[in-house]
């Protein structure tokens, strides 16, 4: 094997350090805080200004209407309609599948049933299309979690109901 000849030259010379002096010992800085910026003094009416003047005194000023309190919205936990049952409620939602996962806590929920679900900012109701326990379709299931495909966002803790058919047209709940 060939072995490589060292450089000679200024590239071999080796560098001379600088001869080292004695510093000077460091002082202690005093570290400077910030003053809070003062308040701007509060600007208050003067008590000439406050008072009404002669030529308001005889027109009657005009005054709002008082705000009437406002109603509140339902909450998920109100009351339903009687023709609804609450059924469970959406464990999860996949955007992408648009598919809520459902917690059954009662009752049992078949293809074709109208169902309702009700949340903070979710109000809406659709027909069962399709029901899936377990990655296969299913055409009727009981208390378990069930995949459900839902026509529009469902969020976590909406609560389900279902739809009672009504008994109004001539007595036959029939479904077609």
């Amino acid at each position: 094997m060939a072995t490589r000849k060292k450089a000679k030259g200024k590239a071999n010379a080796k560098r001379k350090k600088p001869l080292a002096t004695k510093t000077a010992p460091r002082r202690k800085t005093r570290t400077v805080r910030k003053q809070p910026a003062k308040k701007a003094p509060v600007r208050r009416a003067s008590p000439k200004s406050s008072r009404p003047t002669a030529k308001a005194v005889g027109k009657p000023t005009p005054t709002s209407p008082r705000a009437q309190p406002v109603a509140a919205t339902p909450s998920p936990t109100a009351q339903p309609t009687p023709l609804e049952e609450r059924i469970g409620f959406v464990t999860h939602y996949y955007n992408h599948l648009s598919v809520a996962i459902l917690r059954l806590d009662s009752g049992t929920l078949r293809v074709g049933d109208l169902i309702h679900i009700r949340g903070h900012t979710t109000d809406f109701s659709q027909r069962v299309e399709s029901l899936e326990v377990g990655h296969a379709p299913v055409t009727e299931v009981g208390t378990e979690d069930v995949g459900l495909k839902v026509v529009e966002h469902a969020r976590e803790h909406d609560v389900v109901y279902k739809v009672q058919p009504s008994q109004d047209k001539g007595g036959s709940t029939s479904a077609s």
